[in-house]
């Protein structure tokens, strides 16, 4: 199976025929896949999945894909890796812009492989609409090209996020509070003090008593669960993705030290961060060995 890398922040690839552009592959960089005509299969992890027009995909680093084309396909590849998305931070960090970054942790989070994305229907056209913006763009290759596309990029994960808050409300059985809690949680998960129970349930007004059960009740899920295996599955992305220690981990995600951090993802995920890494590590290996 062959594995692709990316060498740069992002890049844009345009593809139109009656076959897969690429067999059965996973990639170390983030993909998002849009159809503008024709239909088929589009093959994630072993999920056969239908697609059409105007169906979006979004992949993360690993994940295993191919498509069988039955009718005459259009794809546009949107692919970015960990550079793209610390220049985000950065930039973030010099216009004070809020919660981009978080946003793209929550996408991230997300389980990705059950479908095309977007579920709004008044988004649709509003996505199409962008990907022919980055596909002109490209094509044109203007002055400026890569600050626009890029602007481009962020208001389509942007419009991705939404989306994937629609999937929360399935969880939370349309329970707009129960929503607004998962959203709060998302957006505050670096604040220790405003994750405190006490502090969630002055901000929705409900008893601090009563709002683990009524989360539960809602979910099916303790709040300080979710608490927890939201910053561990925030802890496997570093793990994976970055060069972080382990100490700089917990202390970015609030847990008291390393061995505060090691103990519950031990407890939780069944090996220690450091046998976490290592099995990425040899996963890896053997997957380059056997596409070389």
């Amino acid at each position: 199976m062959q594995t692709q890398h990316l060498f740069q922040p992002f890049d844009i690839h345009l593809f139109k025929s009656n076959e897969c552009p690429m067999k059965v592959h996973q990639h170390t960089f983030f993909e998002l896949v849009y159809i503008m005509e024709g239909e088929g299969i589009h093959n994630i992890n072993g999920n056969a999945l239908r697609y059409g027009p105007g169906s979006l995909y979004m992949l993360s680093p690993m994940m295993v894909h191919h498509f069988t084309v039955e009718q005459l396909t259009s794809f546009v590849f949107v692919c970015f890796n960990n550079i793209y998305l610390k220049g985000v931070l950065s930039k973030n960090d010099e216009h004070n812009s809020g919660n981009w970054l978080q946003k793209l942790e929550y996408i991230f989070q997300s389980k990705q492989d059950q479908g095309a994305i977007i579920k709004n229907e008044r988004d649709k056209p509003l996505t199409a609409a962008i990907i022919d913006a980055i596909v002109a763009e490209y094509a044109m290759g203007q002055n400026m090209q890569k600050d626009v596309i890029e602007q481009l990029i962020n208001t389509l994960i942007t419009i991705i996020a939404r989306n994937i808050t629609i999937k929360c409300d399935a969880k939370t059985g349309g329970d707009t509070i129960a929503l607004q809690i998962i959203n709060y949680v998302h957006l505050n998960i670096y604040d220790h003090e405003k994750l405190k129970a006490e502090n969630i349930a002055d901000h929705f007004n409900i008893s601090t008593n009563y709002i683990s059960e009524y989360f539960k009740k809602q979910t099916g899920e303790n709040l300080q669960q979710f608490i927890i295996n939201y910053k561990l599955a925030l802890a496997e992305t570093r793990l994976r993705h970055s060069n972080m220690r382990l100490n700089e981990i917990a202390f970015e995600l609030g847990f008291t030290d390393e061995s505060h951090l090691t103990k519950t993802f031990k407890k939780y995920r069944g090996e220690s961060p450091a046998q976490f890494k290592k099995n990425i590590k040899t996963a890896s290996q053997t997957v380059n060995s056997l596409s070389a």
